[in-house]
């Protein structure tokens, strides 16, 4: 992003934002600096909408955070009353909600009664430019669930081809670059079980799909290494990297 121009600054609370006179808006930071702009997005996360519901009523329980608490089948502790979605503590993705809601009714009026939404291992992508996406577990929550050693990061950083013969400018002096890193725990049998892939990078987006579909059906570091490479694609990475760094 700053490549192309824009201003990034990081690590910049802000104390207040104030609308001017002329309809522009000015955002004060903590540090003394303003910011003058047109517009302004505030990105702060979903809390859940469950205000106004008369859910007190029902007696439904409700946690501090707001979020209603189910159990694994999506059940309240009221008898016939079920959430899914953002208003439940789960990926607030819209693709989650749909597919919790599915499997719900498959449970209730299709006798399907061990049918559960399974949270693990659900693949995002942030619509950034360029896009980031993500599956499973990141380092650190790796190291956390399994301990340093018997966890193994691999990482690779690379022109995509797309912008290989761009010519490099005044404005632009590096050519835009893809990173990918790949997370695996080291089983007691010898298996090295891919448990996290992310990446950032043109066409990221269109990859996560299909790498979540391999490590739900469990794919290990071999099973990636075994992938014979589509070349010339950014995503021939995920099978040839072999730069370890943990």
């Amino acid at each position: 992003m700053k490549q192309s121009g824009m201003d990034v600054r990081l690590e910049s609370p802000h104390e207040s934002v104030v609308q001017e006179a002329d309809g522009s808006y000015t955002v004060n930071l903590q540090s003394g600096q303003k910011i003058n702009s047109e517009k302004v997005l505030l990105a702060m996360g979903r809390p859940p909408s469950t205000k106004g519901l008369g859910l007190e009523t029902t007696g439904v329980e409700i946690a501090k955070s707001g979020h209603v608490v189910v159990d694994e089948f999506q059940n309240t502790n009221q008898q016939g009353v079920y959430a899914v979605g953002d208003v439940t503590v789960c990926p607030a993705l819209t693709p989650v909600a749909v597919r919790a809601g599915r499997i719900l009714s498959e449970r209730l009026f299709n006798n399907r009664t061990d049918l559960k939404m399974d949270y693990d291992l659900v693949p995002t992508t942030i619509f950034s430019h360029p896009p980031i996406g993500t599956v499973g577990l990141s380092e650190e929550n790796a190291v956390k669930a399994f301990g340093k050693e018997n966890v193994s990061a691999y990482k690779s950083s690379f022109v995509n081809m797309f912008y290989g013969l761009m010519p490099p400018d005044s404005k632009s002096p590096e050519r835009p670059k893809s990173m990918f890193k790949l997370i695996t725990h080291h089983e007691p049998e010898g298996v090295e079980r891919v448990v996290g892939v992310h990446g950032i990078g043109r066409g990221i987006d269109e990859m996560m799909q299909t790498t979540a579909v391999a490590m739900k059906m469990g794919a290990s570091k071999q099973d990636f290494d075994n992938t014979v490479a589509i070349h010339p694609t950014a995503s021939e990475e995920l099978v040839l990297m072999d730069t370890k760094y943990v």
